[in-house]
């Protein structure tokens, strides 16, 4: 089995699930037991403030945030902040690669809140998860094309361009893309 951890997963016109329609998901977790990632193309309408709000975090009010984005749906009222690996690690710091951690904590948001947080984040709310086995049968069927995770289209690309983007890294333009294939 191929470890895709810290790869992007780019549906394919052809995926019929469409909450996953035109989606660019970064995997978090990949193994034999499952895989876990978080859709980083599709905006939430949840504003960070609001999040701040209900977790009573004081926050900067002079500071432009980052809209939230819809991670998948699992657990849509869960959040993560995928971030770059700072020097400063937080309660619930998981290193997915050299260059890039998950939190899960109230005090990363705090620190955020008041612009002390990893250089560059997104937050997201909810995730999506395959069961085991069910990512490799979906990416033979080719619903899935995988390709490297990229930090440029992660942290610093618009959510609305990241998936043409990701295709782009790979020599190819979405929009010509045609939903029905065949096998050989």
């Amino acid at each position: 089995m191929i470890n895709l951890r810290n790869h992007f997963l780019l549906a394919m016109p052809n995926l019929l699930d469409a909450r996953f329609k035109n989606s660019l998901i970064y995997l978090c977790e990949h193994s034999e037991d499952g895989a876990m990632g978080l859709i980083v193309n599709h905006r939430n309408t949840i504003k960070l403030e609001k999040i701040f709000n209900q977790l009573e975090i004081q926050y900067k009010t002079e500071i432009k945030f980052l809209p939230t984005l819809k991670g998948g749906p699992m657990s849509e009222d869960r959040g993560f902040v995928l971030h770059t690996n700072d020097s400063k690690t937080w309660e619930s710091t998981n290193e997915i690669s050299s260059d890039v951690c998950i939190s899960t904590s109230k005090d990363i948001l705090r620190d955020i809140a008041i612009g002390g947080g990893p250089e560059e984040s997104i937050i997201i709310m909810g995730y999506s998860s395959w069961t085991s086995g069910q990512l490799e049968r979906e990416l033979s069927e080719n619903s899935w094309l995988t390709l490297p995770s990229n930090n440029d289209i992660l942290f610093r690309t618009n959510p609305e361009n990241k998936a043409s983007k990701a295709a782009e890294l790979i020599g190819f333009d979405l929009n010509k893309l045609m939903p029905n294939y065949g096998n050989a």
